[in-house]
C-alpha cells in the first residue's frame, strides 16, 4: 500500500488546487494521500470530493508553523483534528495574519532592488491562501531574477538575507497540546532538516513528547541520514509513530509524490488516535 502523508495544494504554497493534487496522487500510484496545507484546512472539502470520485484514500491534515523561544522554526503536522476547534483556529489565524504582514514587508524590501510588487504575489497565490515565501519566490521567477523557487530561497530569500522578515508562530509545545485537544494526531515534520536552518535539540523533542507528540516524520528528503538514525532510536525509545512523506508542492519544488512512504501499520495508528475528523475513503488497513 502506497501512502504519502505530506502534500500541499494552492490553499497554501503548493501549485495545484486540492482536487488536482488528489488526482496527481492517484496518477502517481498512491493509495492514500494526506492534504497538509500550512495553517489551513480550507482545501479539505474539495479534496474529499475528488478522493471519493477517484477511489483514493484521503487523510485531512494541516502543517502548523511553530517557533521555539530560541527562534528555531518547527513544523508540526496535524492529522484528523477538528477544524473548528476554537483554540487551534485562533492560533493558526494569528500565524496566517502574521505571514501576510511579513510577506508585504519582504516585498517592500525586495522592490528596492528587484522588479517585484504585491500584485505579483497576489497573482501567484489562490484567494485566501496562506501567503509565504514560496509565493514571493514565484514572483522572483516571473521577474526573471532566478530560474526556480529553489534558487530564490538559496540566493535571495535565505534567512540570512537583508530581505528576510520573521513572523509570529506559536511554541511547538503549545501546538502539540492544542492538536491533541482538537482530537488530532501531532507529528513532527522533517525535524532534523538542518539544510533549512537551525534544528531543535533533544530537550525540545522531549518537551514535545511530554506534551503529547505522537509521531515523527523520518523518511523525508531534507532529513540527513545521520539524523534519521537518531530519529529512529528516539521513535523506538518512546514508541512514536514513524512516517515517510514527499512534502509535495506541485511544480513549486522538485519533491515528487510517493518518493517517501508511510507503512499501513503506522497509518493505522494515526487513524486509531485521531478523533477530531474522519479519514475519507480509506481501504482496509488491517
Amino acid at each position: 500500500m502506497r501512502i504519502d502523508l505530506h502534500a500541499h495544494s494552492h490553499v497554501s504554497d503548493g501549485t495545484e488546487p486540492p482536487a488536482a493534487l488528489v488526482a496527481s496522487a492517484k496518477t502517481a500510484g498512491l493509495d492514500i494521500v494526506a492534504l497538509t496545507d500550512h495553517d489551513q484546512t480550507a482545501g479539505w472539502e474539495e479534496a474529499a470530493r475528488t478522493a471519493l470520485e477517484l477511489n483514493i484514500g484521503l487523510i485531512p491534515g494541516m502543517e502548523i508553523s511553530c517557533k521555539t523561544a530560541a527562534g528555531i522554526s518547527v513544523h508540526l503536522l496535524s492529522y484528523l483534528h477538528d477544524p473548528t476547534h476554537a483554540g487551534l483556529l485562533d492560533e493558526i489565524g494569528k500565524a496566517r495574519d502574521a505571514r501576510i504582514t511579513r510577506a508585504r514587508r519582504m516585498v517592500e524590501l525586495l522592490a528596492e532592488d528587484y522588479p517585484v510588487d504585491w500584485d505579483m504575489i497576489a497573482h501567484h497565490s489562490a484567494p485566501g491562501a496562506t501567503i509565504g515565501r514560496p509565493h514571493i519566490a514565484d514572483a522572483l521567477v516571473t521577474a526573471g531574477v532566478v530560474r526556480t523557487r529553489t534558487e530564490a530561497f538559496a540566493q535571495v530569500l535565505t534567512a540570512r538575507s537583508r530581505y528576510y522578515v520573521g513572523h509570529y508562530a506559536m511554541d511547538p509545545v503549545t501546538a502539540v497540546k492544542l492538536v491533541r485537544e482538537a482530537g488530532g494526531v501531532p507529528v513532527f515534520a522533517h525535524p532534523v532538516a538542518s539544510a533549512r536552518g537551525r534544528v531543535v535539540g533533544e530537550e525540545t523533542f522531549h518537551e514535545m513528547i511530554e506534551a503529547g507528540l505522537l509521531g515523527i516524520e523520518i523518511e523525508h528528503r531534507d532529513n540527513p541520514e545521520e539524523g534519521r538514525l537518531y530519529l529512529r532510536e528516539l521513535a523506538r525509545k518512546h514508541d512514536l509513530i514513524v512516517t515517510g512523506s514527499s512534502d509535495y508542492h506541485g511544480a513549486g519544488k522538485p519533491n515528487r509524490l510517493g518518493e517517501n512512504l508511510t507503512s499501513k501499520e503506522m497509518l493505522a495508528r494515526i487513524v486509531a488516535a485521531g478523533t477530531g475528523t474522519a479519514p475519507v475513503g480509506l481501504p482496509d488497513l488491517s
